[in-house]
């Protein structure tokens, strides 16, 4: 059985941890530091630690990583960290990232989001070595999907967790070729900002649907009705070709059908 260690921090991330701990010796998690979260903003560990921890594998929470340490295993799978791992570091042993898209297509930060919000019929996992650049890194293993027509970001990344390991499973305990990223296809994910949370309902309904799709369950799409500001967890298009919300969240309250809430407005 192969031992590695894991740099991970978002809910994906900690997805692939698990699925990882139940197949190999997990030496270590490298993790970003606890940070406020929440309405309260009290300080909490990330989803990656939390994970971590109830399987009993040591975390390390450096604010940056630096050359020099030391996580217990010569190969490190690298999902959904968020840190920037330097050079000298990486040279120390074998870095591989876990990327939910397939490369060089949606590098970056939002590969579900955007490729949910673009349409695209499929996507992927894509192992590569970690490298400098983002995401740019030769590729070890690679795999496509489709995105289904009702499937949601959180959907597509517990698809991913599943593929990825998989991929690993056939790369951890052998020999790895790699082959160069393509320049060709490269696309960026650029990260959610408060903008793209936005639905604007003169849009077409099938593109609304989508930003819905997009950002849940983890983020969310924002917009007003009925003269209140909520966030649309789930909706579709409707019958006559508009675009119908079906489950809500109102500021400072709980997740629920859309009828429920407007009879909640009478």
């Amino acid at each position: 059985m192969a031992r590695i260690a894991v740099a991970a921090t978002a809910p994906f991330g900690a997805d692939v941890l698990e699925r990882l701990a139940a197949r190999y010796e997990v030496a270590a998690l490298l993790t970003r530091p606890d940070a406020p979260r929440g309405r309260g903003q009290r300080l909490a560990p990330p989803p990656a630690k939390e994970a971590a921890v109830r399987l009993g594998i040591p975390v390390l929470q450096p604010e940056r990583p630096v050359a020099g340490l030391d996580l217990g295993a010569p190969t490190v799978v690298v999902c959904a960290y968020g840190l920037l791992i330097p050079e000298q570091l990486l040279a120390e042993g074998l870095w591989l990232n876990v990327h939910p898209s397939l490369l060089p297509r949606w590098r970056g930060a939002a590969p579900v989001e955007r490729a949910i919000l673009a349409g695209d019929p499929e996507t992927g996992v894509t192992i590569h070595e970690t490298v400098k650049e983002l995401d740019a890194g030769p590729i070890a293993a690679a795999r496509a999907f489709p995105i289904g027509a009702e499937d949601d970001a959180g959907a597509v990344f517990a698809h991913a967790a599943e593929v990825a390991v998989e991929l690993l499973d056939g790369l951890l305990d052998g020999a790895i070729e790699f082959t160069p990223q393509s320049a060709e296809g490269v696309v960026y994910a650029d990260k959610i900002a408060a903008t793209d949370r936005a639905l604007d309902l003169a849009s077409p309904a099938e593109e609304l649907v989508r930003r819905v799709r997009a950002l849940s369950p983890h983020i969310g799409a924002r917009v007003e009705l009925e003269g209140r500001a909520v966030t649309v967890w789930r909706a579709r298009v409707g019958e006559e070709g508009a675009f119908e919300p079906l489950e809500v969240q109102p500021d400072g309250g709980r997740r629920m059908e859309v009828e429920a809430w407007r009879r909640g407005l009478r």
